[in-house]
Parts: C-alpha cells; structure tokens; sequence
C-alpha cells in the first residue's frame, strides 16, 4: 500500500473537443489535489485516437505511478467514433498491463452528443480515483 508518499499522476489530453477536455483536465487536476495525488507531468495530443503513443512515451519515460487519459468522441455522421474509441481503449488497456502502471479511462463516448459529453466531465474524476487507487492498492 502507498499511502505515506504522493502518488504522481500523468495525464494525456485529447484536444479534439477542447472545450469539454479542458474542463474535464480542470476537475481531473482538482479531484488529484483533493486526494493528495501529484499531476506530475501533462501530454496533450490532437485526438483521442492518438492517446496511446502519448500514454507509451509516457510510461516508458518512468516519472509517473499512473496515467489518466482524457477525452470526449462526441457521434458524427458515421460510425468514425465508434472505431477511435474502441482501438484506444484496447491499446490503452494493452500499454497499462505492458508496463505493469495503471492507466485509466477518462475518456466519454462514442455514439454520444456535445451535450451528453458536457454531462460526462466528471468521468475525469472517476479517471483519477481510480488511478489513485490502483497505484495505492496493487503498488
């Protein structure tokens, strides 16, 4: 258990949708200081589909306990969001147990509206409890 030292969180943000993800890093950084993590270090990369090659230079750079990803795949005309989310989330969970680091999902989607993603900010608070947890949790 990790309790004595601050747990040092990095997060990668999605800028598509920047005027969701910026609120969603905003609450993300407050829920972090609410629980006594650290942001240590910040990436931000154009879209959710790019996260992972953030997420991996990241983890490999060794400075954070865990990653918090940030985004929101708000539904288009196609089926586009459904691909970017689900590619993501696997390479995100495949880069987590590569590492042995928690890298958690804070990403809202798909098949959802602007105002659904408006909805979903807190999902980053959920994103960085459970990093802090998991880091505090399994080591």
């Amino acid at each position: 258990m990790r309790d004595t030292m601050a747990v040092k969180l990095g997060f990668v943000v999605g800028e598509f949708n920047r005027d969701i993800t910026y609120m969603m890093e905003v609450e993300g950084r407050e829920h972090a200081k609410f629980l006594g993590a650290e942001v240590a270090e910040t990436l931000y990369v154009p879209g959710t589909f790019d996260v992972p090659f953030a997420v991996k230079k990241m983890l490999a750079a060794g400075r954070v306990d865990a990653v918090v990803t940030l985004g929101a795949v708000i539904e288009g005309a196609t089926q586009h969001d459904e691909v970017v989310i689900q590619h993501a989330a696997r390479k995100i969970m495949d880069l987590a147990l590569e590492f042995g680091k928690p890298v958690t999902l804070g990403i809202s989607g798909p098949g959802m509206t602007r105002l659904e993603a408006q909805e979903r900010i807190d999902y980053a608070k959920r994103a960085v409890e459970s990093a802090v947890k998991l880091v505090q949790r399994l080591g």
